[in-house]
């Protein structure tokens, strides 16, 4: 019978498992390695001035997602203020309003801002419009030997600027008189603007843990067809660093006050780090109809699927040990539910606890032996034993102060008891050699299970990617069709292979 169909099947959910994984990682950025933590800023925008008794309307840009950071959280504190959250030409602005406001007030802002290399606005910005300005003598005629300066020395939109910002930096002559006409950075949008070029002045944030009361910078922000570039125009550095978050990017004000003076607005922030799942919860949150994750369930499941995700991972230990290596087992999985045992009671309680309970167990259920009972009573009593066994050793640890003591209780007390039934008739069958050697090939498996599910790499990769229980599947069912020798079976085949 061809085995191609079994061979497709096994590449099928290697391949669906694999690309699920791949999915969720670089979709929903899910990291392959545990304990990886994301850069969250919290940024508080402190809003100052005076009213002068009668209705207050004061109008805030906020920021938004955009390239290199993602909005997580924004909230805002104003007692007695109405609050709405507005999209206003393209970005979005916090307006507070009061009917009566008098003397000094005091309106925060706060937002969580997730450094994310894979963030993207939601829309591309929008281009401003070139506008023409008159320039009166000797202004114009400056303005004109700069950028025919810049312009020979410039191949795009962007060399241009930074041309541009070097040139007004100089001493040259044309520089000390523009610097009397127009301030720096308006200068630059009005001589990118003169040479054909959209441009505008945006506000920026540098974020430094710790810092108060800061306010915001200039940036450059430069449009070249389909292109545009954040320029610095103190140093003319292109490029938004990693640290600048821009605040206000819409060629709106920053602050628009009705009803009150002296405004002013200042910044504080913190930075705080945060393991990869919770940083990234409210990122995805919506997206719910294609994001396989146990995270999405209540916690009380996720700590319950926690556990049970792992089992499949027992379970390849179990069959490599078994198929390939020849291990003799007490019961098929006992290894495996001895295993989910031990990463409760850690490993060296486990093992004592296990010795001790399936020792004592045996010595009882050899007397038992002898009241020739029905298979149902023997078994029945044989699991009250194991109870009780279990109660004896919790009550003794505790008397002895041994608190590891008392995780015996969660080992299955079923499995124990038909564990002790099997190696009982065993011992009466095959002799005691047979009890050591599927009592010890069981030890040892449930040992390798354990180190296995215990392994903080691989709790991370089955409770974050679901697409792993089908590569799983697709490896037991490879073993599942070995047919050849088994490690243990060479030894037997050693005095042959010396004859020859």
């Amino acid at each position: 019978m061809s085995r191609k169909p079994f061979y497709a099947v096994v590449a099928l959910l290697f391949l669906a498992g694999l690309a699920l994984s791949l999915y969720r990682h670089f979709t929903f950025e899910v990291p392959w390695l545990p304990g990886e933590k994301r850069q969250i800023w919290s940024i508080e925008a402190k809003v100052e001035f005076n009213a002068g008794r009668g209705p207050v309307k004061a109008s805030l840009a906020i920021p938004g997602t955009q390239t290199g950071f993602t909005l997580l959280n924004e909230s805002a504190a104003s007692p007695g203020y109405g609050l709405s959250f507005l999209e206003q030409n393209g970005g979005t602005r916090a307006e507070w309003t009061i009917r009566n406001a008098d003397g000094p007030q005091e309106l925060y802002y706060r937002v969580d801002m997730l450094a994310d290399p894979n963030a993207r606005p939601r829309s591309p910005a929008s281009i401003p419009g070139i506008v023409s300005h008159s320039v009166q003598e000797p202004y114009a005629t400056a303005i004109e030997q700069v950028l025919m300066q810049a312009r020979a020395r410039s191949a795009d939109a962007f060399s241009l600027t930074r041309e541009l910002i070097r040139e007004l930096d100089s001493r040259q002559q044309n520089a000390q008189l523009l610097a009397q006409y127009r301030d720096k950075n308006r200068l630059l949008v009005e001589m990118l603007n003169r040479a054909g070029i959209s441009a505008r002045l945006v506000k920026g944030l540098v974020l430094e843990d710790g810092r108060r009361r800061q306010s915001l910078v200039d940036l450059l922000q430069v449009f070249d067809e389909d292109r545009v570039e954040i320029i610095d125009p103190a140093s003319g550095q292109p490029g938004q660093r990693e640290n600048l978050l821009l605040w206000e990017y819409h060629s709106s004000p920053v602050l628009d006050l009705v009803g009150g003076v002296h405004s002013r607005v200042t910044f504080s922030m913190i930075e705080q780090e945060q393991p990869v799942r919770l940083a990234l919860a409210k990122k995805f949150e919506e997206s719910n109809l294609l994001n396989f994750s146990i995270h999405t369930l209540p916690l009380e499941e996720q700590a319950l699927f926690k556990g049970i995700l792992l089992i499949p991972i027992g379970v390849l230990v179990v069959v490599l040990m078994r198929v390939l290596v020849g291990l003799k087992t007490s019961g098929t999985f006992m290894p495996v539910l001895i295993a989910m045992a031990f990463i409760q009671t850690s490993l060296a309680t486990g093992l004592i606890g296990f010795l001790l309970i399936v020792s004592m167990g045996l010595v009882i259920r050899s007397y038992l032996s002898h009241l020739n009972l029905l298979l149902v009573a023997r078994i029945s009593a044989v699991i009250i034993m194991v109870i009780g066994i279990i109660s004896l050793f919790s009550v003794l640890a505790y008397k002895l102060g041994l608190t590891e003591g008392l995780k015996i209780t969660f080992f299955p007390m079923i499995i124990l008891s038909w564990t002790i039934e099997r190696m009982s008739l065993l011992w009466e069958e095959e002799g005691p050699k047979e009890v050591l050697s599927q009592g010890g090939g069981s030890l040892l498996v449930a040992v390798l299970a354990y180190l296995a599910m215990n392994n903080d790499l691989i709790r991370h990769l089955t409770f974050n990617f679901l697409g792993l229980q089908l590569v799983v599947m697709a490896a037991v069912l490879l073993l599942g069709n070995y047919t050849g020798y088994r490690l243990l079976e060479l030894k037997r085949f050693h005095p042959l292979a010396k004859e020859d």
